[in-house]
């Protein structure tokens, strides 16, 4: 029909899953439907398995809970966490597509200063599509955004950047305070838009939410592993914390990027403060030794795959974190766990051999 108004296909429609971690039904989806509709949903459901967790009608989506995960995983299972948010990385594991984004289920659509609803999806792919600029720090921020470029004395020799490997997003509203900062400002509300997204400079750790996250699964998804967290361990609300430093560390080994900026979602709901300090307490003592672990650890020049990095990492967890507290051999035996099970389930398909006989 002439005339007629053809909608773009969306940006990586079929490289792309959302993974989003619930307990509740996805109500919020409604609100995301323009956005998240022509992509592949994982949900991974924590808690108890024999609840159903209703999903509007129109999604294409995958669910699994922990039954699944015992099912599909075996004894590996182990590695997975329960009832934390950590249970989402069994979804970055089982998906085939070459990218992620994941959202927590009390994340809504936010609208930038002009009133206009942000397309957070968009704004990820776009960040995880250009270059970073991990070397050398440029001062407009982000280059290779339309109306800005590299400033004057920025090295020739670095302007082609490196691969993007992790998109970290923001949020309004709600900001992602840990409990005693949420007890001494439970009124404050993140109300500052900054419209740019910048590279973290090599060297330089951050604290990572899983939130409003995307990474590209080709380059750094064995790096994404929430750890051990939740029922029956001693600490909690670290996951994403642990995963992004693990992350960084190796992105900086294997010469990879990390934005962090655009784009904002809407973060609607507080969690309880004096919840959040059982979960956090050890944490925020733990993180005091952690994060001088992660800013000193070196990882050998053969170590040149994202796995081979991580099994290193997780040794030297073990020697140096295990110190610390019992907690860390039990995580560093569950990274090394993690990365048999993510072999597992993602090894390339054998080669077919003529009439079934080996030359």
């Amino acid at each position: 029909m002439a005339g007629a108004i053809v909608s773009p296909t969306p940006l990586l429609k079929d490289e792309l899953d959302i993974v989003i971690p619930t307990i509740r039904n996805l109500d919020f989806l409604e609100m995301w439907r323009p956005f998240f509709q022509p992509y592949h949903l994982i949900i991974v459901q924590d808690g108890d398995p024999s609840k159903t967790i209703k999903v509007p009608e129109g999604f294409d989506y995958e669910l699994y809970n922990r039954n699944d995960i015992n099912r599909i995983l075996g004894p590996k299972a182990s590695c997975i966490s329960f009832k934390d948010s950590a249970c989402r990385c069994f979804g970055y594991m089982v998906s085939k597509k070459k990218y992620i984004y994941t959202i927590d289920d009390d994340c809504f659509v936010a609208k930038d200063p002009s009133g206009k609803d942000i397309n957070a999806l968009e704004q990820h792919i776009k960040n995880l599509l250009s270059p970073s600029t991990p070397f050398f720090f440029n001062t407009l921020y982000d280059p290779y955004t339309p109306g800005a470029d590299f400033v004057r004395g920025y090295p020739f020799s670095l302007r082609e950047g490196v691969p993007t490997a992790v998109s970290h997003g923001l949020w309004l509203n709600i900001p992602d305070y840990d409990a005693p900062t949420q007890l001494v400002k439970p009124l404050e509300r993140n109300t500052r838009y900054v419209d740019a997204v910048m590279t973290i400079p090599k060297g330089t750790l951050f604290p990572m939410c899983g939130m409003n996250l995307a990474f590209d699964r080709e380059l750094i998804g064995p790096a994404m592993y929430f750890g051990l967290m939740g029922d029956g361990q001693p600490i909690g609300r670290y996951d994403d914390m642990w995963a992004g430093w693990c992350t960084k560390v190796i992105c900086d080994h294997l010469g990879l990027g990390v934005k962090t900026g655009l784009p904002y979602i809407y973060h609607s709901k507080a969690s309880n403060p004096f919840v959040n300090l059982k979960k956090e307490y050890n944490g925020i003592f733990w993180q005091e030794e952690c994060i001088p672990f992660f800013q000193n650890v070196t990882l050998p020049k053969d170590s040149t795959t994202v796995q081979k990095c991580y099994l290193e990492l997780a040794n030297q967890v073990r020697d140096k974190l295990g110190k610390v507290d019992g907690y860390f051999v039990k995580l560093a035996d569950a990274m090394v766990t993690w990365i048999e099970a993510w072999e597992e389930l993602n090894s390339p398909p054998s080669a077919a051999i003529p009439n079934g006989k080996a030359n």
